[in-house]
């Protein structure tokens, strides 16, 4: 599969901004103002940055055909660490409630966790709809088809949805709103349209240069466009008018924006070695973190060190634990299906 330079740089980026998105989460329960807030404005591209690869590294190693066991293969790397976590997420959840005010039954809070994909997990079924959607993209020959005026009519479509949800107060249980693909949708055919740019003109064509990027990639992937909307989010912050999550309608031409730039930036600009390990251990990260986090709070309690000190044991238990789990289930072809593959890079 030709490497792309580009793609290491921005999953290393996602894994961090979803790891210190839910460290943030900690830190709120000491301090939280504007300047966290802040903080988070560069997070909320993290699940984005995973779900744009998702489509985009398939394309790029498959283009117009998938192999016979594609989505076999995505069901057991996929859905089986979903189960595995949200087991010992949904399970964690309900012995903490059992020894609370409020405790609740082990198969209803089972059912939040596993139907209702009501945890962090829920990234996963999005990716899974993301997997069907390409296989089925060709098995139906849809390459044939220009995706940039889909591109366009889709972030119309994912904005409109995160909008009129929030608007009309739509709340049904867990992160089913969330696991709706009309809320990522652009996310689909940004890879589509980017990825032709990357994929070598077969030697039997009339012409072997690669295809070039249209203008309006190269208008909007000025860094002056991003600089812009960066400095409309930070006022619209000061003024308290954003929420911050990665469903948010403002996120949708934030991500497009970033994307073309960094995308255009970082080509040709090879990953060093921190880059490629942060690679390597990106999904373990991605579902081992939280439970981390969760054990610093069980053992030394949130407000029982200064925050200073408290914020750095959150990033070194959270970063090392998961990492060294990942280590450890990748010895065996069985541990890499329920914790999470390691990624060769």
């Amino acid at each position: 599969m030709q490497k792309v330079e580009e793609i290491y740089w921005l999953r290393a980026y996602g894994c961090v901004a979803v790891f210190l998105f839910h460290w943030l989460d900690h830190i709120n329960q000491r301090v939280d103002n504007v300047v966290t807030d802040l903080m988070r404005i560069p997070l909320v591209l993290g699940t984005p940055i995973f779900l744009f690869i998702s489509v985009f590294v398939f394309a790029i190693r498959y283009n117009k055909q998938v192999p016979p066991g594609f989505l076999g293969q995505r069901v057991k790397y996929v859905m089986l660490p979903y189960l595995v976590y949200g087991f010992i997420y949904s399970t964690a959840e309900w012995v903490r409630l059992l020894n609370s005010d409020e405790p609740v039954g082990f198969i209803s809070n089972a059912t939040e966790y596993f139907i209702f994909a009501g945890w962090h997990g829920y990234f996963l079924i999005v990716a899974m709809q993301f997997y069907t959607a390409y296989w089925l993209f060709t098995r139906w020959q849809l390459w044939r088809f220009n995706p940039e005026p889909w591109l366009w009519g889709s972030c119309v479509v994912s904005m409109a949805y995160w909008g009129l949800a929030y608007w009309l107060e739509v709340a049904p249980p867990g992160y089913l709103l969330w696991i709706a693909p009309l809320g990522w949708v652009y996310l689909f055919f940004l890879a589509l349209v980017l990825v032709r740019y990357y994929l070598p003109t077969p030697p039997s064509a009339p012409q072997s240069q690669p295809v070039q990027l249209p203008a309006w990639v190269s208008v909007l992937a000025w860094p002056g466009w991003l600089i812009g909307m960066v400095a409309c989010i930070v006022m619209a912050t000061f003024a308290g008018w954003l929420a911050f999550s990665s469903k948010e309608v403002w996120v949708i031409p934030f991500f497009v924006l970033f994307t073309l730039w960094a995308m255009r930036y970082l080509k040709g600009r090879r990953a060093p070695a921190w880059v490629r390990y942060i690679n390597a251990y990106s999904f373990g990260i991605y579902l081992a973190h939280p439970m981390f986090f969760a054990i610093t709070d069980f053992i030394v309690g949130p407000s029982t060190l200064p925050l200073v000190v408290y914020a750095a044991l959150l990033i070194i238990v959270g970063s090392v634990g998961s990492v060294l789990l990942n280590k450890a289930a990748n010895t065996t072809t069985l541990g890499a299906m329920l914790f999470g593959k390691r990624l060769k890079v």
